[in-house]
């Protein structure tokens, strides 16, 4: 699980496949954590009883706390070493192609997109595919901006 790689050998890793993490379930009580985090307490998030007659049958993780778990999959996938920081510079592209039933296991894919020379450091795109146990589609894609500083 994962790739270590020293800051002089990033740009080596452009293209590269880093696997997957581990499977983690999402359950009721981390989707009623992140609704009182964000305010968000739509019914179809937090209502089990009424989203069992919902589109989806059951309640459904937030897009965003199936986002925010790509910050804890990163790590995972890929660990810059030799570096004095890293810095969370954004993220393009993202897509929510299906949801995440409460219940449900999901995991994160890694692939290095890109590595370029920033000023005073390095710029890694990594499009992390975060994936739902015996579904065919992802729940998220997004393509992550890290930048590290030696």
């Amino acid at each position: 699980m994962g790739v270590e790689v020293s800051y002089i050998n990033l740009q080596s890793k452009a293209g590269a496949d880093l696997g997957t993490t581990d499977w983690m379930e999402i359950d009721q009580s981390r989707v009623d954590g992140f609704a009182e985090a964000t305010d968000d307490h739509q019914w179809i998030h937090v209502d089990p009883e009424k989203a069992a007659s919902g589109p989806f049958g059951t309640t459904i993780a937030h897009g965003y706390l199936t986002l925010s778990l790509v910050n804890k999959f990163l790590p995972q996938l890929i660990a810059v070493t030799e570096i004095s920081m890293g810095v969370n510079y954004g993220c393009d592209r993202v897509r929510f192609p299906s949801p995440v039933k409460v219940g449900a296991r999901i995991r994160g894919r890694g692939e290095v997109i890109s590595v370029e020379e920033v000023t005073g450091g390095q710029q890694v795109v990594v499009r992390i595919t975060v994936e739902i146990e015996n579904e065919n589609r992802p729940a998220c894609v997004v393509d992550t901006i890290s930048r590290f500083y030696p």
